[in-house]
């Protein structure tokens, strides 16, 4: 069954096939594509809101913005809270830099990892928390810990709070990929990274975790990962053993 909106001065025709093998969401995409293509919105001008664009299609508003995170991703789109989105022409990203998750980077290296423990919790957002996913202190947020390393031993114990708005319900199988279980099953693309790196003594419960010393050097790392919208929606705070890890950065001139 193909849903057809009202004819309108708009050139793109907004219909999808419900019927169709593509998923709904590549459909929707593929319409966005023409729609910021079509000169109309190469100026600037505001793209349908997303609630206007799932009753005009007959799909939900998660469908919508699965089709619009992944544009945005692209760097095809700008989306601001309360201004609406529109079309990016030419637009060049300098904002993101290669970088990968845990389980990417292990994979990249050829390197099996273990995971030696993993725990879901909801507490109260403490005031570091929300400060930095910009939510109201107390407010509940999804805690995920993960105890990694090799085959011969933990190396690394990593601390991550969620953003409510990212909607995960704790019931993820969490030994996948993070960031594919976000994207693939909450349409949230973790597209930027904003790191701080130090050394420091091992705290006694981080000592603990990775079979060292308190006060034993770690390499302690906060990582603030953002949707294309530059809005937060992790929170990371790893613990890496500094006998077994090393941090690379190229820099090119």
């Amino acid at each position: 069954m193909a849903v057809k909106a009202k004819p309108s001065k708009e050139t793109v025709e907004f219909k999808i096939d419900h019927d169709s093998p593509i998923p709904l969401h590549v459909q929707v995409e593929t319409l966005m594509r023409q729609l910021i293509n079509s000169p109309q919105y190469q100026d600037g001008k505001m793209l349908p809101k997303e609630i206007e664009l799932a009753k005009r299609l007959g799909i939900s508003r998660n469908t919508i913005r699965q089709a619009t995170n992944k544009l945005e991703h692209e760097n095809l789109l700008v989306r601001k809270k309360g201004v609406g989105t529109r079309a990016v022409k030419n637009a060049v990203s300098t904002r993101l830099n290669n970088w990968l998750s845990f389980s990417e980077e292990m994979h990249s290296k050829g390197v099996e990892f273990v995971n030696f423990d993993i725990k879901v919790s909801w507490v109260n957002a403490d005031a570091d928390v929300a400060n930095t996913l910009q939510i109201d202190e107390g407010k509940k947020v999804l805690k995920l810990e993960r105890l990694r390393g090799v085959a011969k031993g933990p190396f690394v114990y990593f601390i991550s709070y969620f953003h409510p708005r990212v909607g995960l319900t704790g019931k993820e199988d969490f030994t996948r990929h993070l960031y594919e279980i976000m994207e693939q099953e909450h349409a949230t693309i973790a597209s930027i990274s904003k790191e701080k790196i130090n050394a420091i003594g091992a705290p006694t419960d981080v000592a603990k975790k990775l079979s060292i010393k308190k006060g034993d050097p770690v390499l302690f790392r906060k990582r603030v990962v953002c949707d294309p919208g530059d809005r937060p929606v992790e929170y990371n705070l790893g613990y890496y053993r500094g006998d077994s890890f090393t941090y690379e950065i190229d820099i090119k001139r």
